[in-house]
């Protein structure tokens, strides 16, 4: 018993310090991955919101971590997934109704929905453009303090859904090899969808 608690007090400890992202240093799939996030939001509010200069510092990180070639090769590979949901329209009204200040438990219904009946690298994407609406949201209506909110919550999605998956995966690097075209923008679409009517049918 006493080695359960143990453990519980020690991913307690790693969830708290991966808030924010940049104290993650324990677990690579982890730190990565939200390096990752971080240029993925950067990358798309350089695209949407030319004006506005953001900089991983803004979002918690450390200035130099997004100049690594490998983690722009992923953060490129995730942007192009992206950019077939944003021909979605429906998809993107729908998602720019979710509230900048929502609740944690309903980011992870949401989450949850996405990956309810699996895993790819389209449904990765789709909640990392989730969390982009939300950080800029929160950005644009300074907010400034939900910022590492919402990281952590992705960072605990990523421990608790798709770390497996992940290393599976030969971990971020696996979208490079690992997209299908032709199944991603199918999947992403209706598994969003689902998970924004799930939001609103809890919510309202």
């Amino acid at each position: 018993m006493s080695e359960n608690r143990g453990k519980e007090n020690n991913d307690e400890e790693q969830l708290q310090g991966a808030v924010g992202g940049e104290d993650v240093i324990d677990d690579p799939i982890l730190e990565q991955g939200a390096i990752v996030l971080r240029g993925y939001v950067i990358e798309r509010i350089n695209t949407e919101d030319p004006s506005r200069h953001v900089t991983s510092e803004d979002l918690g990180g450390q200035s130099n971590e997004q100049q690594e070639p490998q983690i722009k090769e992923v953060v490129e590979q995730l942007i192009k997934i992206a950019d077939e949901l944003n021909k979605n329209a429906e998809l993107q009204r729908l998602i720019n109704q979710v509230q900048a200040n929502c609740a944690q438990d309903i980011f992870m219904k949401v989450a949850r929905s996405i990956f309810a009946d699996g895993i790819n690298w389209g449904r990765v994407v789709a909640l990392f453009h989730l969390a982009y609406k939300l950080i800029y949201k929160a950005l644009t209506t300074n907010h400034l303090e939900n910022i590492r909110l919402i990281i952590s919550w992705v960072l605990q999605v990523i421990r608790e859904q798709l770390y497996y998956w992940l290393v599976q995966q030969g971990g971020w690097e696996g979208v490079i090899q690992g997209w299908s075209h032709w199944r991603t923008f199918t999947l992403v679409a209706s598994m969003i969808l689902v998970a924004t009517i799930v939001y609103y049918r809890r919510t309202r």
